[in-house]
C-alpha cells in the first residue's frame, strides 16, 4: 500500500520537468507537475530508495561464493543469471538479467534535481531541507561509487588518473550528453559529495520504518569504504574509527541469534539494499570452499547457513522485500574490519610482530572475533594472531572479512581491489575460468547505452 501511494505521488510529479528523454540516461517522462513542497521532494527521493538496484547481490554471482548445479538451478534462473555467474559477457542470452545502469543514473538525476532546487522547497523547515539535500548528495555519491566499481578498473589496479572511469552526472539536465571521467576524478567527486553531505545531514539515526534513509553515520561509513577501495589506509582507518566511536555496537553471536546484517540488528546503520534476494538465492548454494572457511567455534556458520547434507548447505543469510528482509548496506562490523585492514597495511612489510600498527590491527579484529567465536576457540585464535607478522595477519583479516560479510555484496568488490585471483567454476561437464587480472573483473558498458550514445565511453584523458 505504501509503495503504491509513493508511486502515485511520483507519477503525478514532474520529478524532473521532463519534456524530453535523453537516450544516454533513458529516463522516461513521468508527469508535468513540478514538485514544490518538502513532502513532494521527499517522495521523489523515497521512490529512488525503494527502487535502488540490487546489483551488489547480482555481482555476488560473479564471485566465488556460490555454486550452481543442474539439479538446483531452474530453467528460469539459468536463463536470467547463468551468463553472469559464468562471466560470459560477450555472448549473453537475451534473457540475461541486466545490472542497474539506468536506475543509477535515474537516482543521480533525482539527487541533482533536489540539490539544484533546494532553495525552492516550501513547507519544510531548514533542518528538513538540509537533511533532504544531504541525502541527495549521499545518493549521488553512492550511485557513482557503485558504478565506477562495476564498470571501471579497480582503483588499486590501475593508474587512476589515466584510466577511464564512468560518466559523472552532476546536473539535472536530460539534454546533457556526458562522456567518461577518469577513475581518479570519479573518486574525487564521490569523496567531495560525501563531505558535503556530512555538513548537511541532521539525523543521527532514523526510526524503524525509515532506516533505508541515509543518516549522519552513513556518511562516515561510506567514506571509510571509499578510502579502503582507494588503498588510502590512513584515511580509511580514521573514518572507520569515527564509525566505531559513534556506532560501535556488535551483535554478540555467542548469546544472540539475530543476524548481524538484519535491519533491526544493533549493528545496522543503513538498511537500503536487498543484496541477496530470493531470486539470487535460488540460483545455487554456498560454495564448499566458502563454508569450509568457517573454523571450529565460529557461531556465524550455523546462523548464516543450514546443512542440507554433510557437504551441502543452503543460505539463511539473505533478505527479500516480501520477507521482512531489508539487510544492512552499512553496519558497524564492517568498520572494525576496515580499521583492522588499514592499520595492518600501515605497518612496514618487514615489521616485527609487536609493531604498533599490527597491535592496533589485532585489537580491532579481536573485538569482532570476541563476538563471533565460542570463548575457548576465541582465546586460541586470538593468541595465534599475536604471533603474526603483516602478511599472515592480513590473510587472517581477509579470512574474517570473507566469513563476516559473506553474501552481503562485498566479495566481488574485495576480489577486484585486492588480489584479483583466478577463479574456476563447474556446471555439469563444463568448466569456466576467470583468469587472474582478467578484464572481466570489470563489466562492459551496457550495449543499449553504447548504441544509443556512441560517445558514452569517450574520455578526453585517453
Amino acid at each position: 500500500m505504501k509503495r503504491r501511494y509513493l508511486m502515485g505521488i511520483v507519477m503525478m510529479l514532474a520529478m524532473i520537468g521532463f519534456t524530453s528523454c535523453d537516450d544516454f540516461l533513458d529516463i522516461t517522462p513521468t508527469g508535468k507537475v513540478i514538485a514544490k513542497t518538502g513532502k513532494e521532494y521527499r517522495a521523489l527521493l523515497t521512490y529512488e530508495y525503494k527502487n535502488f538496484p540490487e546489483d551488489r547481490g547480482l555481482a555476488t554471482l560473479r564471485s566465488d561464493e556460490m555454486t550452481l548445479s543442474k539439479a538446483s538451478t531452474s530453467t528460469e534462473d539459468y536463463d536470467s543469471y547463468f551468463d553472469i555467474w559464468a562471466w560470459n559477457d560477450l555472448n549473453q542470452q537475451s534473457t540475461t538479467a541486466s545490472f542497474g545502469w539506468r536506475r543509477y543514473y535515474h537516482a543521480i538525476y533525482i539527487a541533482n534535481y533536489i540539490i539544484e532546487n533546494q532553495n525552492k522547497i516550501t513547507e519544510a523547515t531548514q533542518d528538513e531541507i538540509s537533511q533532504l539535500v544531504g541525502e541527495a548528495y549521499m545518493m549521488r555519491a553512492y550511485c557513482h561509487f557503485l558504478l565506477v566499481n562495476l564498470y571501471a578498473d579497480a582503483y588499486t589496479h590501475c593508474n587512476p588518473a589515466t584510466t577511464r572511469g564512468i560518466p559523472l552526472s552532476l546536473e539535472a539536465n536530460v539534454n546533457n550528453v556526458l562522456t567518461c571521467s577518469s577513475v581518479e576524478q570519479v573518486y574525487q567527486q564521490v569523496i567531495a559529495d560525501i563531505k558535503e553531505a556530512k555538513t548537511r545531514l541532521k539525523v543521527a539515526a532514523w526510526d524503524e520504518g525509515y532506516t533505508y534513509r541515509f543518516n549522519q553515520i552513513s556518511a562516515d561509513a561510506l567514506l571509510a569504504r571509499v578510502y579502503l577501495y582507494k588503498g588510502d589506509w590512513q584515511d580509511a582507518l580514521a573514518e572507520a574509527k569515527v564509525v566505531m566511536e559513534k556506532h560501535g555496537d556488535l551483535e554478540d553471536l555467542t548469546d544472540s541469534k539475530v543476524l548481524p546484517n538484519y535491519y533491526k540488528s544493533v549493528e545496522s546503520i543503513v538498511a537500503l539494499e536487498q543484496v541477496m534476494t530470493s531470486g539470487y538465492v535460488k540460483m545455487g548454494v554456498p560454495s564448499k570452499a566458502l563454508v569450509d572457511t568457517y573454523r571450529t567455534g565460529d557461531k556465524r556458520k550455523a546462523l548464516y547457513f543450514k546443512a542440507q547434507t554433510a557437504s551441502v548447505y543452503s543460505l539463511i543469510k539473505y533478505g527479500d522485500k516480501g520477507n521482512d528482509g531489508y539487510r544492512c548496506s552499512f553496519r558497524s562490523a564492517e568498520a572494525y574490519l576496515i580499521a583492522a585492514e588499514a592499520a595492518a597495511q600501515n605497518a612496514a612489510d618487514n615489521a616485527a610482530a609487536d609493531d604498533a600498527n599490527l597491535v592496533e590491527a589485532r585489537t580491532y579484529l579481536k573485538a569482532l572475533m570476541a563476538k563471533r567465536y565460542a570463548a575457548a576457540k576465541y582465546n586460541q585464535y586470538a593468541a595465534e594472531l599475536d604471533t603474526m607478522q603483516k602478511a599472515d595477519l592480513l590473510k587472517a583479516i581477509y579470512s574474517e572479512r570473507t566469513c563476516e560479510l559473506a553474501f552481503e555484496g562485498h566479495r566481488w568488490f574485495d576480489l577486484r581491489r585486492t588480489t584479483r585471483p583466478q577463479l574456476s567454476k563447474t556446471y555439469g561437464e563444463n568448466s569456466y575460468v576467470l583468469e587472474a587480472n582478467d578484464s572481466r573483473y570489470t563489466l562492459r558498458f551496457p550495449i543499449e547505452a553504447v548504441e544509443a550514445n556512441p560517445n558514452i565511453e569517450k574520455w578526453e584523458g585517453k
